[in-house]
């Protein structure tokens, strides 16, 4: 019998690894013959770094770098075993939590930290490969702090260097590469979103993701043309259409980062369950498997939309049991057969508040894989 545990981490209680763990451990308690596979997973937000040193048994790197409004701070990456593909979590560097002890600055803060994270990895001759996640970012720059780390020089009409952020621009007048680190253009890149919306309008980066940042109704205005102007320079360099660059799905992801990096560098836009489930090699993972465990904090409609359980479950072969365990579940059966799930439970074993089930998420999800598993085995799953 070939099991497979390929959850998600579950926010503010355990990690993809220690979910997988905890998932195994219930299983062996009633299938102690089985092939069991732990596959930590992630939908390239938060958490991808973890899950992925975990599944190539890595340990975090360290750079010096700086957050979104150039403090310095320490960042962490990390690569595979064998030195070919490298993982970024942008918000390492431009994350909102590494600001939260200040006033946010929308227009100020920059993706800077993030180009010297890979500025770094490029270092490493190796290295063929960056997987760049970008969720939780407090910027909205259009990525041009990570190409100015790389060497990108964004200009105003008099030649000089436009202010960094979100508020210079709308005064680039060119963009000149002379100074482009070599090795940026020679590895491939793999941007990871899971958002759809475009680089700019009423659903674009600055409108929608705006007013997390701190952005008021006249810095979105600032921003929104900021990224139009980014779109036409972008266009005017690499001779594309800027409405391309515009009304792309996922370039509003992360403050537009995705832009630059698609247009000066080759960077190819994908949603982050699909890249993550490629690297991890989840389909050859769940090949021939019996019974498959999935799960997060949360099983709801969002859970569906490419998210971890959708990734694992519309993987898993058409013959398997797969079964979601999440701290709660707010889907109806109906809904959750009609997404390829077997069966879905809370590990809440009755009336308790989230602290308490965040506290002893590890032995609820174990209990809860135990469960299951009783009651397949009584059913005739062996």
């Amino acid at each position: 019998m070939k099991i497979v545990c390929a959850p998600d981490s579950f926010k503010g209680s355990v990690t993809a690894a220690e979910a997988a763990a905890a998932m195994a451990d219930g299983a062996a308690e009633v299938f102690g013959g089985a092939e069991i596979h732990q596959l930590p997973f992630a939908d390239g937000g938060e958490g991808t770094l973890e899950a992925l040193l975990s599944v190539w048994e890595q340990q975090a790197e360290e750079v010096e770098v700086v957050d979104a409004i150039g403090r310095k701070t320490t960042a962490r990456y990390g690569v595979s075993p064998d030195g070919r593909t490298a993982i970024i979590e942008a918000a390492e560097a431009n994350g909102l939590p590494q600001v939260s002890d200040v006033e946010l600055q929308p227009l100020r803060a920059d993706t800077y930290g993030v180009g010297l994270i890979a500025q770094h990895v490029l270092q490493t001759p190796e290295v063929e490969e960056i997987l760049l996640c970008i969720g939780g970012s407090a910027t909205t720059d259009g990525g041009t702090g990570i190409l100015r780390a790389l060497g990108v020089q964004f200009q105003d009409e008099s030649g000089e260097q436009v202010a960094p952020g979100g508020e210079g621009l709308g005064e680039i007048a060119q963009i000149t590469l002379d100074n482009l680190n070599p090795r940026a253009t020679e590895v491939r890149w793999k941007i990871a979103v899971d958002v759809d919306n475009p680089l700019t309008g009423p659903r674009g980066a600055a409108a929608v993701f705006g007013p997390q940042k701190g952005a008021g109704e006249a810095e979105i205005e600032t921003l929104d043309a900021g990224l139009g102007a980014l779109a036409e320079a972008l266009a005017a360099t690499t001779g594309a259409d800027a409405e391309d660059y515009r009304k792309a799905e996922g370039y509003g992801a992360a403050g537009g980062l995705p832009v630059s990096l698609v247009s000066l560098l080759g960077a190819e836009v994908l949603p982050g369950s699909a890249m993550v489930a490629e690297t991890v090699g989840l389909a050859e993972t769940l090949a021939d498997a019996d019974l498959v465990f999935t799960g997060e904090g949360r099983l709801d409609s969002q859970s569906l939309g490419g998210k971890v359980v959708d990734a694992v479950a519309s993987r898993s072969p058409e013959n398997a049991t797969v079964v979601v365990i999440a701290g709660a579940v707010q889907l109806s059966p109906a809904e959750t057969r009609a997404a390829g799930i077997s069966a879905a439970f809370s590990i809440a074993p009755g009336a308790a508040t989230l602290s308490e089930l965040q506290e002893n998420s590890a032995e609820l999800i174990q209990h809860t894989a135990a469960q299951v598993c009783g009651a397949l085995k009584a059913a005739g799953l062996h």
